[in-house]
């Protein structure tokens, strides 16, 4: 991305750039799309590099390529490409800040080489020799072999031309490669496809001159010469001879005038030296007016087909319509918090109020005019077209009547028709007569049944012209029945005509224009027939005729043949100006003759030659550009088609037109670069420079008409894109720039600015404008309704119900009197909406069942995005009164219209409530995959990668939460997918996340090869961000792959307290600290590493204190009780145990602590009886855990608890009475629990208890 005037890069447009190129790298579709029309095929893309690796096949894709590349396009293409919708949209916002755009390198070696690489495996091609001629070469051998021209001459070719045999050079001969230089792509296409001679026949004939001189005015003879035929003129050296056209040094003859004697003829070029004064400076200067708006007459797109496109993408009618609320509006922060941030200054407020006046006043004065007066001139304005159209259609020829059966009418025709013919000069009536169509018969010859008729009398006149010696009248007869001949295919027949027509003139070239048809309708005969002996001597001077006599006159098809002929002399001779004129003269004779597609490789040259010389910002530069534009755009090839009009705007000459031309190429492309914007019918954001540039350019009163209908262009491609203020300010210059009396107009202009008034949240003042247009009295009873629609939503907004409510019920009685069922549905809607918002939630549904029911009944393709509104707003009232199923059926209902219409946005809007729906509301993990899906597909239709990846990750997320194999391969494809687009989007905590939920997912299916690699890559991603808290959290993610999985737990041990640990401390986060610390000591005890959890575990009681964290200090607590048990540290165990305890609600309010107490008292207990050898403190919490157990009801903990007081008591505190009734309650217990036996000898349970972790204590 460069700066265009200074060239300096820039830096923040080269990032986005280089963004949007890492993201096609791996969804190269769309490169591959636009190289394709660029005949390059795509190889690879290197983001990191800014660079695209292309090739091609064959040389003409390399011919193609360097074409379009040299014409501009390349760069155009890239930019629209690559860049977004916004670069388009927004203008430099300072006239000093410089337009941006991307600049194209190409590798000009490599090319290059590539073009000799393909040219040699072609077989024959041409080559400039060191001597600067262009020759023909073959490879043979190995070896790069020049063609040699031998020279015999047979006494029976006529004209004196040597006959050229090729020959290819011996061994000893052969020239290096390095010699041999191939011509241009184009040249080397041109000279291998197109030939009606042999190469020998001009190679022979063409001397590369040094000047290369094209000029007018005078010539000075510099030899002696007399003519032996009479359409050759004679001279002496040191003659003054007019030229007559144009000299052009490459060409062998031009048409001069002989100063002394006045004789007009042919002139070998060799034979005089031009006079220097007179030498064009420029490639296109040379072309008569006329020819130079060739391209501009030939275009159809004109005044009437301007204006309709502009009433086309203004969208007027849509504001004849009404609006609904939209179901986004219903979430909203309060209103009154919006309208402050959105309230205007007072200046600009009573400026805007006071152009709202001022158009309603002018509207007004307009309307009182035309009620006191008519329109004048329509009958002026009849008769004056009748006029004009029965004035053109008058040719200026004869009409003749031809009757075979009335002598009298027969002469009389004859004899008009010899007086019309005889002219000596040339007359504008000639025109058809000469010309290709040849209209001159049908318009000149009327009752004729049979063509036969027309040649019998035509003969007639031939006959009487050579008797009544009328010479000029006798060649045109001549020419005539040529044709006709010709027509018929009697070519033989036609020779003889043409070349009695070629002699009765003897050389007069007093009519240029029917020189030029007679000779070339013989030439054309002579190549038809393939009679080399007589075109030979007479094709150098056709062609030198069509090439230097400005604005001739096509007649025959076959000049395409001549011209290329001339052509291929100018390239051997290597004379740009001179290709210039030919190039132009075959793309115009291609255009007329419908031949598009052989036209347009001319026009690309012309277009390069221009640039390359000395005029490349010419009116026909512009032109040709449109017209390569419309090529372009009928071949399918839109991207090119788009960068003609880009090159086109960039040229200081575009006009008014050129500008509106622009957008209506624009425009018609549109579709092809996206299937969604035709559906939409949304205009691409490119349209917004030229819309601009046409505002800029309207100069003439009738071009600043347009003014107002542009500025409503551009104010709609504002809103499409939700940017309300550019759309706003446009909208007023609309009004402003008004012309129209119309009052209807002036009113719609109006009532569009208040709806963007609405939409951007400044409701007061859209109700200030409404409330004006009112008061005006001009409105119509549909505007009227309108307007009462949107007071409605903007009062609603503004939180006055009761207004609202007026106001929508008089937009309903409108709506009712016009009969427009629509716009009845839309108030229903909002007046549901506005129920709703007064939490009268009957009314709302009932208002809300009828919008949908007169929406049903409607056509869906006009009015279904309003429909879709309606019914997601009804959705969402059915799911809020908890009747879920409704309100499901109303958003599917939504998204099958959506999906009718190809509405994009309401298959969003509705897929994302589903979606939404089946996850919180009805959850169903299946259905919500299937939607995610789909919405998957509507993100990869607009390519919007950031809302891609959301959806993979999601989806991801959905199938690993299935639990199944199956499913977590499938989240295994999805995440990787989305890791992939997290890498192109450079976003690295998500690309992080996906690594490790990859490694997570390869972990529990088993594949541990993988997973240390994924769960690497991870943590080297988070790293590179240089977030210390990214790099914590991913570290103790890593870890938790192995702590919550069932093997290899002891991985996480070194996640944990290695990596994640000493980041928390460093970046202070006490939270995640802790969990550390705890997780830690689970893992270790877990591990059975004692010693080294007592220190986490210390951590986390001391954490646990410092943040008054009662639950996190208890678990603390636990866990230090439960470690120096492990550790034999009995009394200590006893200490933290009770610590525990003591940090217990009390009373208990839970069953789970009620559980807790029986454990830990059991515990205890089992400490001080086993460990500490005190059966009486034993007893004591034997006694605390049977009272626990008896009120959580528990029957084995109370029969494992009696068993034990029945030991205590029975074997060391010696109470026969109290160890009877307590093995009398175990034994009961016992057979209630179908324990066969209870043992009370204390060997069985005196040893060293063992430690209960926190999470099995608190289970039941």
């Amino acid at each position: 991305m460069v700066r265009k005037k200074s060239g300096l890069p820039d830096p923040y447009l080269q990032g986005k750039l280089r963004a949007r190129l890492r993201l096609l790298e791996n969804d190269n579709k769309e490169v591959m799309a636009v190289f394709s029309e660029l005949s390059a095929r795509l190889l690879s893309i290197h983001s990191d590099q800014d660079l695209i690796i292309v090739t091609f096949k064959t040389y003409e894709e390399v011919w193609k390529f360097s074409t379009y590349y040299s014409l501009g396009f390349v760069n155009h293409c890239m930019e629209n490409l690559l860049l977004d919708q916004a670069f388009w949209l927004f203008p430099p916002e300072e006239e000093e800040e410089e337009e941006t755009g991307i600049d194209v390198y190409i590798n000009e070696e490599s090319l290059n080489m590539m073009y000799k690489g393909l040219l040699m495996q072609e077989g024959t091609f041409f080559v400039l020799c060191p001597d600067n001629h262009i020759q023909e070469a073959a490879v043979v051998d190995g070896e790069v072999r020049v063609y040699q021209q031998r020279e015999s001459s047979p006494e029976d070719i006529p004209g004196g031309y040597a006959q050229n045999i090729k020959a290819l050079l011996s061994d000893k001969n052969t020239l290096p490669r390095s010699a041999l230089e191939p011509v241009s792509p184009f040249h080397q296409w041109f000279l291998k496809a197109h030939s009606i001679l042999e190469a020998g026949d001009v190679f022979s004939k063409v001397q590369c001159t040094v000047s290369n001189q094209i000029a007018v005015g005078f010539s000075v003879a510099v030899v002696d010469y007399r003519s032996d035929v009479p359409e050759e003129i004679s001279f002496r050296c040191g003659d003054r001879i007019k030229i007559i056209g144009s000299f052009i040094e490459c060409m062998q003859w031009f048409v001069g005038r002989h100063m002394l004697t006045g004789h007009t003829g042919f002139v070998k070029t060799c034979h005089v030296k031009a006079d220097t004064s007179g030498t064009e400076s420029s490639c296109l200067e040379f072309l008569a007016e006329e020819e130079k708006s060739f391209f501009t007459k030939e275009t159809n797109f004109d005044e009437e087909e301007a204006v309709h496109l502009l009433k086309q993408i203004s969208n007027k009618d849509l504001y004849t319509i009404y609006r609904v609320d939209k179901l986004e509006e219903l979430d909203s922060p309060p209103v009154q918090e919006k309208e402050h941030l959105w309230t205007l200054p007072n200046a600009r407020s009573s400026i805007i109020k006071g152009k709202v006046k001022e158009a309603l006043m002018k509207c007004q004065d307009a309307q009182h005019q035309f009620e006191e007066t008519e329109r004048p001139g329509d009958d002026k304005f009849e008769c004056a077209t009748q006029e004009t159209c029965s004035s053109s259609g008058d040719f200026g020829g004869p009409h003749l009547y031809i009757n075979q059966e009335e002598d009298t009418g027969g002469s009389e025709a004859l004899h008009s028709l010899l007086l019309f013919l005889n002219d000596k000069e040339y007359q504008i009536c000639f025109k058809n007569m000469y010309d290709l169509s040849c209209s001159f018969l049908d318009d000149s010859f009327h009752g004729y049944i049979e063509e036969e008729e027309l040649v019998r009398f035509l003969g007639l006149a031939r006959e009487t012209a050579k008797k009544a010696d009328m010479p000029w009248a006798l060649t045109r007869i001549c020419l005539l029945l040529g044709r006709l001949c010709a027509k018929k295919l009697k070519f033989s027949q036609a020779r003889v005509y043409f070349e009695e027509a070629l002699g009765v003139l003897g050389g007069d070239f007093s009519d240029i224009f029917l020189v030029m048809s007679v000779y070339t309708n013989l030439t054309a005969i002579y190549l038809k027939q393939k009679n080399k002996k007589k075109w030979a001597p007479i094709l150098d001077k056709v062609s030198s005729l069509l090439m230097g006599i400005p604005n001739y006159i096509c007649s025959t098809d076959m000049e395409t043949d001549i011209l290329k002929y001339a052509l291929r002399k100018t390239v051997l001779s290597q004379d740009m100006r001179s290709e210039a004129r030919a190039c132009f003269l075959l793309a115009k004779l291609y255009t007329n003759l419908r031949q598009r597609e052989e036209a347009l490789p001319f026009i690309e040259r012309l277009q390069i030659l221009n640039s390359s010389l000395d005029s490349p910002n010419s009116l026909l530069s512009v032109d040709c550009y449109f017209k390569l534009g419309d090529l372009y755009s009928q071949k399918c090839l839109p991207h090119i088609a788009l960068s003609c009009i880009m090159v086109a705007a960039s040229l200081k000459s575009s006009s008014f037109m050129d500008s509106l031309r622009s957008v209506d190429l624009i425009k018609k492309n549109s579709c092809r670069l996206s299937g969604l914007r035709e559906a939409n019918k949304v205009l691409p954001t490119q349209t917004a420079h030229f819309l601009r540039q046409a505002l800029s350019s309207a100069i003439t009163k009738k071009e600043q008409q347009y003014c107002s209908i542009i500025n409503l262009c551009l104010s709609e491609l504002y809103v499409h894109h939700r940017e309300y203020d550019q759309a706003i300010d446009y909208r007023i210059k609309a009004v402003s720039a008004s012309t129209s009396g119309d009052s209807r107009d002036i009113i719609t202009l109006l009532l569009s600015l208040a709806w963007l008034y609405v939409l951007s949240n400044q409701n007061t003042m859209a109700l200030d404008i409404m409330s004006s247009v009112l008061d005006s009295a001009l409105c119509t009873s549909p505007q009227r309704g309108v307007i009462y629609n949107m007071s409605g939503i903007a009062l609603r907004r503004t939180n006055e119900k009761k207004p609202a409510a007026e106001n929508l019920y008089k937009a309903l009685q409108v709506a009712k009197e016009t009969g427009m069922m629509q716009n009845q549905a839309v108030v229903l809607a909002n007046l549901g909406i506005l129920c709703l918002q007064s939490k009268a939630c009957t009314l709302a549904e009932h208002y809300l069942l009828s919008a949908v029911k007169l929406c049903s009944g409607l056509h869906h393709m006009e009015y279904g995005s309003d429909f879709i509104q309606v019914l997601l707003i009804l959705g969402s009232y059915y799911i809020n009164m908890t009747n879920t199923e409704t309100g499901r059926l109303y958003y599917e209902w939504a998204l099958l219209v959506s999906m009718e219409i190809n509405h994009f946005e309401s298959q969003l809007q509705a897929i994302q409530l589903l979606c939404w729906f089946y996850s919180t509301v009805a959850v169903n993990e299946a259905q919500c995959i299937i939607y995610n899906k789909y919405r998957l597909s509507l993100a990869q239709k607009v390519s919007d990668k950031v809302l891609e990846g959301q959806i993979l990750e999601t989806i991801s997320h959905l199938y690993f939460s299935l639990g199944t194999e199956r499913a977590y391969r499938s989240a295994l494809k999805y995440t990787k997918r989305s890791l992939g687009i997290f890498i192109d989007l450079q976003q690295k905590e998500k690309e992080a996340y996906s690594w490790l939920r990859a490694g997570r997912i390869y972990h529990i299916l088993g594949q541990k090869e993988l997973v240390d690699l994924y769960i690497q890559v991870a943590l080297d991603t988070a790293l590179c961000t240089g977030d210390p808290h990214l790099g914590m959290d991913l570290f103790e993610a890593a870890g938790d792959v192995f702590f919550n999985g069932t093997t290899e737990r002891e991985k996480a041990v070194s996640f944990y307290r290695d990596r994640a640990l000493p980041l928390a401390v460093k970046t202070g986060n006490i939270m995640a600290e802790l969990q550390l610390c705890n997780k830690l000591v689970e893992l270790l005890l877990h591990l059975k590493s004692y010693e080294e959890s007592l220190e986490y575990a210390k951590t986390s009681l001391a954490l646990s204190v410092s943040l008054g964290n009662h639950l996190n200090e208890r678990v603390a607590y636990h866990r230090l009780a439960g470690i120096y048990h492990h550790l034999g540290q009995c009394e200590l165990a006893e200490h933290f145990y009770l610590k525990a305890l003591s940090l217990c609600s009390s009373p208990l309010e839970f069953d789970e602590e009620a559980v807790y107490y029986v454990k830990v008292y059991l515990t205890l207990g089992d400490i001080i009886f086993y460990d500490l050898k005190d059966p009486f403190d034993a007893a004591g919490y034997y006694h605390l855990a049977l009272a626990a157990a008896m009120d959580l009801g528990n029957k084995k903990a109370q029969l494992k608890i009696y068993t034990r007081l029945a030991i205590i008591y029975h074997n060391f505190l010696v109470d026969r009475e109290l160890s009877l009734f307590f093995y009398q309650k175990a034994r009961t217990f016992a057979l209630e629990l179908n324990v066969r036996r209870i043992n009370l000898a204390p060997d069985q349970f005196y040893h060293t208890t063992s430690w209960i972790p926190f999470k099995m204590i608190t289970d039941k």
